[in-house]
């Protein structure tokens, strides 16, 4: 498994429209590409402008996938001014 987490502050007075398009976003994910497992939406309860991704797919090849498909590519273009910064990491399943 492949798992990539996603920190991101959203620019002040935006929030109430970026979680809609991020949840259409993580919606689209899972119900279009195969190799996305999971795809969870969170938000700090003190600051909501701060947002964190969860995300699972079968592999990289998979992740890049869901990077190259048309409804990211609009939801990362929507979005680009919504966003103050974004900090991704990606994490390989150790294998024992």
């Amino acid at each position: 498994m492949f798992v990539v987490t996603v920190s991101i502050e959203v620019n002040a007075g935006q929030v109430d429209a970026f979680l809609p398009l991020m949840l259409q976003n993580a919606r689209a994910s899972l119900s279009s590409e195969p190799g996305c497992r999971q795809f969870d939406v969170y938000t700090n309860p003190e600051r909501p402008e701060a947002v964190f991704l969860f995300e699972v797919y079968d592999s990289a090849a998979a992740f890049d996938a869901h990077l190259s498909s048309d409804h990211f590519k609009q939801f990362d273009r929507v979005t680009a001014e919504m966003i103050a910064s974004k900090q991704v990491e990606t994490f390989t399943e150790v294998q024992g």
